[in-house]
């Protein structure tokens, strides 16, 4: 069975971009990206990347984060 975890803190998002864990984005109770991995954090700004040439920047404080785990 797979378990969502959702990612809130420094260390949940560093942990997601090494183990590059594939992620889901809500923003608003809304499903807006999946299969993606996260490239880049800060305090404001998640970028994610799901292709090559797909780069994705969503605010961090009004969306939300989940890793999909086994």
């Amino acid at each position: 069975m797979s378990i969502n975890r959702r990612l809130m803190t420094d260390i949940d998002f560093e942990e997601a971009t090494l183990k590059k864990q594939f992620i889901r984005v809500f923003n608003n109770n809304q499903l807006v990206d999946s299969r993606t991995q996260i490239v880049r954090f800060d305090d404001q700004t998640v970028v994610t990347q799901s292709s090559p040439i797909d780069l994705n920047y969503y605010d961090r404080n009004a969306c939300e984060f989940y890793v999909l785990r086994s």
